[in-house]
């Protein structure tokens, strides 16, 4: 060592190699240099310690001082805040013994009590399938790993979406979750691949999104009560839901195909409700003619037959009568559509007129004069049982 040859004294007991740097084997502090003595440290600090205290206290009552600023001081490190989106979880040897409110709140200090500020009002966000690109605002960079689900009919669609969520039980949350962020994460990407797995890619894409939406949300929910994890899930929303760009052309160009057959089968259903309805219609309307023709062919036919017994009844009981009513109401109705012409061939040679035209006579005004007889000749039709000897 340096200080062994101190002196030009060689390396006896007595003289250069005893005592290291100071010489004469003595310690700093006058010591032999068997190493430092502990009592001595400490009366020479409470030595200094008295020296320095004003009005030359003793060294029991600067011992008390210190102990009550440092009890004061550990005393105070138990006050905290909550700030208003917050809520205090106090622990006690690392269990719960309460929950505190905004604002300033005092617990014993560490090591016996700590306190936890989780913000339970925060809104917190989740993107799947995406991120946010670094290249400027509004851009996202896509995560195939994450985006790209197999469907219920055997395609592949490429999904964007994201998750908000927050705090509903503050000690679930602080003790059963050590990433929670990831947590969500994991379940949402898991909750949304079950539903798009029994969902087809036609419905996926335009109008199953809102059903699916919540399909997800709801099995997503019972995932993480399933882990009690204090997590109360507030939305879920589809942000892009597309076939891979590899085959997006040939998607469209299949979509399109089943818009237009879709169309023409929806005007060949408004046609056929046109045409089958009127058909239906104007065949009822045919039935029904049929019907009402048929109720009134039985019912004059029975009516006849009805009618026909009863003459013959009445000619059973009086055939002379019956037979001259029949011969009369006959030549009514033989003789009621035709031009009756009265004729007595009693007074023709009186000088009147031997006939008597009764349709003219109706027929003409009462102001004009009578009507020129036409020519003598054969009368029209038959007189009726009595007419002959009529005058006009």
């Amino acid at each position: 060592m340096p200080w062994t040859n101190q002196g030009g004294r060689g390396g006896g007991d007595g003289g250069g190699n005893g005592g290291g740097p100071w010489g004469g084997g003595q310690s700093p502090w006058g010591r032999p240099s068997r190493g430092p003595n502990i009592e001595d440290l400490i009366k020479r600090g409470q030595d200094r310690l008295r020296g320095g205290l004003p009005g030359g206290l003793g060294g029991s009552r600067a011992v008390l001082l210190i102990l009550a600023v440092l009890l004061i001081a550990w005393f105070a490190s138990g006050f905290y805040r909550v700030e208003p989106d917050q809520l205090g979880v106090v622990l006690r040897f690392g269990a719960v013994v309460k929950r505190t409110t905004p604002g300033l709140n005092w617990h014993w200090p560490y090591p016996i009590e700590t306190a936890l500020t989780p913000a339970v009002t925060r809104v917190n966000r989740v993107d799947i399938g995406y991120r946010p690109s670094e290249r400027g605002p509004g851009r996202v960079q896509q995560v195939p790993e994450e985006s790209l689900m197999l469907t219920g009919d055997e395609n592949i669609v490429d999904i964007n979406f994201f998750v908000l969520w927050h705090i509903k039980e503050a000690t679930d949350y602080l003790f059963n979750l050590s990433d929670p962020d990831g947590t969500v994460k994991s379940a949402a990407e898991s909750a949304m691949r079950e539903v798009i797995g029994h969902t087809e890619i036609a419905r996926a894409l335009a109008p199953g999104r809102g059903q699916i939406e919540q399909e997800t949300q709801k099995l997503l929910q019972d995932i993480l009560d399933a882990y009690k994890s204090g997590i109360q899930v507030s939305e879920l929303r589809l942000e892009k839901v597309d076939p891979p760009p590899q085959v997006i052309d040939a998607f469209r160009d299949v979509q399109s195909a089943k818009i237009d057959f879709t169309r023409l089968q929806n005007e060949a259903d408004a046609y056929q409700n046109d045409v089958v309805p009127r058909a239906q219609g104007e065949a009822a309307r045919l039935v029904q003619e049929a019907e009402a023709y048929k109720a009134r062919i039985v019912q004059q036919s029975q009516g006849n037959a009805a009618r026909f017994i009863s003459v013959y009844e009445a000619y059973r009981a009086a055939p002379d009568v019956t037979a001259r009513r029949l011969y009369i109401e006959m030549m009514e109705d033989v003789l009621a559509h035709t031009n009756k012409v009265i004729v007595d061939r009693g007074i023709s040679t009186s000088g009147v007129v031997p006939y008597l035209p009764l349709p003219a006579l109706n027929a003409a005004p009462p102001s004009s004069a009578a009507p020129a007889a036409p020519p003598a000749g054969r009368a029209t039709g038959q007189p009726s049982a009595g007419a002959s000897g009529t005058r006009p």
